[in-house]
């Protein structure tokens, strides 16, 4: 399979007063197209400083990002912000839906920095195309307050795939939902997966990470065990996912 995300000895630290905190250390890693990927780690293990720098929202402090062989930590940040708005989508834990904003509108925020020349009646067609097969059809002159959160997690899916990603990433997409309506989130982005998109999910959830194809552990910054890698072998004293 083509390898789409590359980090080769990845490093991230940030300064916290006097002393310095290594959230990802000389990390590697490859994300092959296709592939359905769970994070799991425990609070400050750096499993979301890892999806922000896959998602190219944070910088490492030394180390290589590629996409598709392209060189990411070279790019500018107005490269960068082109980059994240074409190629990936992101479903976080919190929604982060603008409150005053009906779902259609939501779902639409990122084709606001496509170019100008691009129709946004076919925005508006692509957006109610994607909310009705997320069953939001009756809802797309609500606002997020007048939704579930499993409704609310399902707009900021569409919003995710409304500029047609090549990749997903979801941060505890499932933190603030009820048991079932964490399973339907769940099911979304496993029938997205089998139609080709990839995704990676970070969690702190075993039972969500065994939904997987591959599942990596990830502790202190370093990972620890990678189901789908040759390169990764078990540590001693990990639980099998």
């Amino acid at each position: 399979m083509l390898t789409m995300l590359k980090l080769t000895n990845v490093s991230k630290i940030y300064q916290v007063g006097d002393e310095e905190v290594r959230a990802l250390d000389d990390l590697s890693l490859e994300i092959k197209k296709g592939e359905f990927v769970a994070i799991i780690g425990a609070s400050g293990s750096g499993k979301s400083t890892l999806l922000h720098v896959l998602g190219a929202l944070d910088r490492p402090s030394s180390g290589k990002i590629t996409w598709q062989g392209k060189r990411l930590n070279k790019m500018s940040d107005r490269e960068l912000a082109s980059f994240r708005n074409r190629q990936i989508g992101f479903v976080f834990q919190q929604f982060h839906l603008l409150p005053r904003t009906s779902v259609l509108e939501n779902t639409m925020l990122p084709t606001i920095y496509l170019p100008a020349d691009e129709n946004n009646r076919d925005h508006s067609r692509k957006a109610k195309k994607i909310l009705k097969e997320l069953v939001l059809s009756d809802r797309l002159n609500h606002t997020p307050g007048q939704l579930s959160g499993g409704q609310q997690q399902r707009v900021a899916i569409a919003r995710a795939l409304i500029n047609n990603p090549q990749i997903i990433l979801a941060d505890e997409p499932t933190g603030n939902l009820d048991s079932k309506s964490g399973e339907q989130i769940l099911k979304i982005l496993e029938g997205l997966n089998k139609k080709g998109l990839t995704v990676i999910v970070v969690t702190h959830d075993i039972d969500i990470a065994k939904k997987a194809k591959r599942q990596i552990i990830i502790k202190d910054g370093k990972i620890i065990k990678d189901t789908g890698s040759s390169l990764q072998t078990d540590t001693p004293g990990v639980s099998q996912v």
